[in-house]
């Protein structure tokens, strides 16, 4: 196959390759994408050339970044990897976080860390997160303490269940960080 061959096949990938190819085109802003080979069995290299954005003195790097002013965040979930990676990225933004595994866990631990965010999974063991978030509803002084439902369904229904349950946000996992991001402010 020679590089002519392989340069259309590419560019008709772009032009028409499904969910891949519309993502790339989309983010080119001006760019190229360019794909060499010695011949067939000898691979390929593909070139993709963006320009460089003048975004001012923000970086990317910034721009990914929550910007909200720190927390006092307590995180619940039954899955520990889930939610201590979640943790370790709200702790790198300078929230202060705690993470606990378990609805009576969870209920123990916002008397001595007193967060000012608790991200609640709905689905927890034995007592689910909506009897949690009742229970900490119903607490004097947990009315001002934000109640985030962390959930694998994102319906209208599920959040209007979430919102008579006392929640004040409904992420929807995996959590999107930009979502994450105003549910903070």
């Amino acid at each position: 196959m020679n590089a002519a061959a392989i340069d259309r096949g590419v560019l008709s990938f772009l032009e028409g390759g499904g969910a891949l190819g519309d993502r790339i085109r989309s983010g080119m802003h001006g760019g190229s994408v360019k794909a060499t080979s010695a011949g067939l069995g000898c691979g390929a290299m593909f070139e993709i050339r963006m320009p460089l954005i003048d975004g001012g003195p923000e970086s990317a790097y910034e721009r990914l970044h929550i910007k909200v002013a720190p927390r006092r965040i307590l995180v619940v979930d039954d899955n520990p990897d889930s939610a201590n990676s979640l943790g370790m990225v709200l702790e790198v933004e300078g929230h202060e976080v705690e993470s606990v595994y378990s609805a009576q866990d969870a209920l123990e631990r916002v008397e001595s860390f007193k967060p000012d965010v608790v991200l609640l999974d709905i689905g927890l063991p034995g007592m689910d997160g909506y009897e949690v978030a009742r229970r900490l509803r119903a607490r004097p002084g947990f009315e001002r303490v934000r109640l985030v439902a962390l959930t694998g369904y994102g319906q209208a229904e599920d959040r209007e269940r979430t919102r008579s349950a006392g929640f004040d946000g409904h992420l929807v996992k995996p959590v999107d960080f930009s979502v994450l991001e105003q549910v903070l402010k």
